[in-house]
């Protein structure tokens, strides 16, 4: 497989995985006012019920290797799936902690606009990976569409812990991109879908506790629909967006993805104003054509980059040997 096809391939899991991530906060709103369900509880479901499909989909997946399909060539390091899951349940928790505490605006840019920096800077000085000018300008027109798009419509309050929780997922995630990448760059990246589960198990057992003192049952009249909504959380922005965003971090530089994956918050603006009612803005659609071309920009130039190393190939799966060239939550 070509360096071109394959980066292609990572960048389109990844921009699927970045749409199916703004989808949540849309399902999030519903179950909210459908229930009584709290942020803490509703993300140990989310992660709860993404580990039963992946659990679900892993079982399928060994029952037809025992049929002779070909076992994965590399395994994942106990140690590796654990500090994966840690970040992704820092990132997670500390996101919703700064929205208490801050509200949605403040706690978005600041975590979604740090997490780019902080992923530039590390993959910059810890795996020598340049932008270049041209990348540069686009991260800076990303970071700028995302502060118009999400603070345009006013009213945002600025709390110093609010602050400090969302530098504190931004860490997380960035975190958590950068080790991906990087094990994707040493041929060591493993399974995505044993990543995506040990990570949405770490979640659940990190959260089990403070969602359960938060109130873990609904109380509600609707039951069906909060539970077509949770299956629906479970299934797309969490199970299969993360399996999309661990496989193609591995092949896509690390600050390419952190831009790639503003997304989010372009597809909930839409969503809330073609299925919420929301009013268009003028900064809902400037910032969305900044953020989206500093998106294509980057796009463009990680299909005409070279290969660069063992993480240029696919992760090894069932039936696939390592090719050259080949990106890490919401």
């Amino acid at each position: 497989m070509s360096h071109t096809s394959a980066a292609g391939r990572s960048l389109f899991y990844l921009v699927v995985a970045g749409i199916a991530w703004g989808t949540a906060g849309a399902a999030a709103s519903l179950l909210f006012l459908a229930s009584d369900l709290g942020p803490l509880a509703l993300s140990f479901w989310r992660c709860a019920g993404g580990l039963v499909v992946l659990l679900g989909v892993l079982a399928v997946r060994r029952r037809r290797r025992g049929r002779g399909a070909v076992r994965p060539a590399v395994r994942p390091a106990p140690g590796s799936l654990l500090f994966t899951g840690l970040m992704f349940t820092v990132f997670q928790a500390a996101y919703f902690g700064a929205v208490q505490q801050t509200g949605l605006a403040v706690g978005t840019v600041v975590t979604l606009g740090a997490g780019p920096v902080m992923i530039a800077l590390g993959a910059r000085y810890g795996m020598g990976e340049r932008l270049g000018a041209g990348g540069t300008a686009a991260v800076c027109g990303a970071l700028a569409g995302l502060v118009v798009l999400v603070l345009g419509g006013g009213g945002a309050q600025v709390r110093p812990l609010g602050v400090g929780l969302a530098l504190l997922s931004a860490a997380g995630y960035a975190a958590m991109t950068l080790w991906t990448r990087s094990q994707g760059r040493r041929g060591a990246g493993g399974d995505v879908l044993v990543t995506t589960a040990w990570s949405v198990a770490v979640g659940a057992v990190c959260l089990l506790l403070p969602a359960a003192v938060e109130g873990l049952l609904p109380h509600t009249a609707a039951l069906g629909q909060v539970a077509a909504l949770m299956a629906y959380l479970a299934t797309v922005p969490t199970a299969l967006a993360y399996v999309l965003y661990f496989k193609g971090t591995a092949a896509v530089r690390a600050a390419t993805v952190s831009v790639i994956m503003l997304i989010e918050p372009v597809s909930a603006a839409l969503i809330a104003v073609l299925a919420l009612g929301e009013r268009l803005t003028g900064a809902v659609v400037l910032g969305t054509v900044l953020l989206l071309a500093a998106v294509v920009a980057l796009i463009a130039g990680e299909a005409r980059r070279p290969a660069d190393g063992p993480a240029a190939g696919l992760v090894p799966g069932p039936g696939r040997r390592p090719a050259p060239a080949q990106s890490a939550a919401r």
